[in-house]
């Protein structure tokens, strides 16, 4: 796999200062981990063919849970500092001959899409960095604290990443830097200064924040869920009749059963009624429409597929599912001893947590095709929340 421009995703560090009881790349914002938010940016941009992903040994099942689904290199551990993580991240990629690298920290979910362009242009001249400018007055102070100098804030700017390099450069200047026993930089772009070259500062943005506080992951979750004020409901109603068979589907969860369900792809009526509920959110057709049932290539497939789909349709348009919410009606068989299995798969498949996924059930009271045992219906609502447009 050899790509022209690459990405470093820096998320090695404990993060304390963010509180949570988890470290803060794990921490989560509008129902998603803070990592996946940077991941999911750089791996699903059109300018970038590698994510390289830099993480702590022991923050690796938090990780995998994290980036699941994504498009990624196996992540590599950081070392005792920010520069030794990103160097760690470099040599990584160095078997794939990158042109450009950037490097990013997981602590900055916000960037934009048009901030990555930015950032892999400018690398085309060999160093560049994103800033903003300062908006107060900033003082340097002395040992005692007195005013040492006030700085001309026209000439100052306030730097964020991605910051974009040419890729050679940057691993030979960590190199070098590792050789002098200097660990000390607090950017890619001071080590790049050190060594000799310039670069160059684009604009920034000023949502692109750094997360290292409690309060800054309080404020950002106020601000992403504000932004995503478009809250949408959908539902979604699935059958499948009983046929010949030794178990069935349901959540994704095979249960043992006397006899299996018939119908597209595996039958799993509870993944069928919740795509549709979460197209039906998105206005975008029904399961059908995407995945034909006469169509031979979807006979027998897991019907988890359909579901990662719905999900990732969600996450394209810059939204994030909600909650998650299914009955299972049926005499047979009993649902109860497998909820939590079905409740766990589904939140894997659709990348949310346990918590925002319910499962339910009920019998038909006799009633019906379903009271005399021929089938299993399923009832689905999902509620997602989508950036706000006219």
């Amino acid at each position: 796999m050899v790509g022209n421009v690459a990405a470093v995703v820096v998320a090695a560090g404990r993060g304390s200062r963010a509180g949570g009881g988890v470290p803060k790349a794990y921490q989560m914002l509008g129902g998603e981990p803070m990592i996946r938010l940077s991941l999911s940016l750089l791996a699903g941009h059109g300018k970038i063919d590698l994510v390289q992903p830099v993480v702590h040994p022991d923050d690796i099942a938090l990780y995998k849970a994290a980036a699941a689904g994504l498009d990624l290199l196996k992540p590599v551990f950081g070392g005792a500092t920010r520069q030794a993580s990103v160097r760690a991240g470099l040599e990584a990629l160095a078997a794939h001959k990158p042109e450009i690298v950037l490097v990013h920290d997981a602590a900055r979910p916000f960037a934009s899409p048009a901030l990555v362009a930015r950032a892999v242009t400018g690398a085309s001249g060999g160093a560049a960095i994103p800033g903003i400018a300062v908006a107060d007055t900033v003082k340097m102070v002395d040992s005692k604290g007195d005013v040492a100098q006030t700085m001309e804030r026209a000439q100052l700017r306030s730097i964020q990443t991605p910051q974009g390099f040419r890729f050679s450069t940057l691993l030979e200047a960590h190199r070098r830097a590792a050789a002098a026993g200097r660990e000390d930089f607090s950017d890619d772009a001071a080590l790049m200064e050190w060594a000799g070259h310039n670069v160059n500062v684009f604009e920034g943005e000023g949502g692109n924040v750094k997360l290292t506080t409690a309060d800054d992951f309080s404020r950002a979750e106020a601000l992403r869920l504000a932004a995503l004020a478009d809250v949408r409901t959908g539902t979604g109603y699935d059958v499948h009749a009983f046929g010949a068979g030794d178990h069935v589907m349901l959540g994704g969860v095979k249960i043992p059963h006397a006899r299996g369900l018939t119908g597209h792809s595996d039958a799993d009526v509870v993944l069928h009624a919740l795509v549709d509920a979460i197209l039906g959110a998105l206005a975008e057709g029904d399961i059908g429409a995407h995945f034909p049932p006469g169509d031979p290539k979807w006979k027998g497939a897991p019907s988890e597929k359909f579901l990662q789909f719905a999900a990732g349709r969600v996450r394209a348009r810059g939204g994030l599912i909600a909650h998650l919410d299914v009955s299972v009606i049926c005499e047979t068989p009993r649902i109860g001893p497998y909820r939590d299995a079905m409740r766990a798969r589904i939140a894997a498949v659709a990348q949310i947590s346990t918590e925002r996924v319910a499962v339910k059930a009920t019998t038909n009271e006799k009633l019906g095709f379903i009271g005399r045992g021929e089938g299993i219906a399923a009832l689905a609502t999902a509620t997602i929340r989508l950036p706000w447009s006219p």
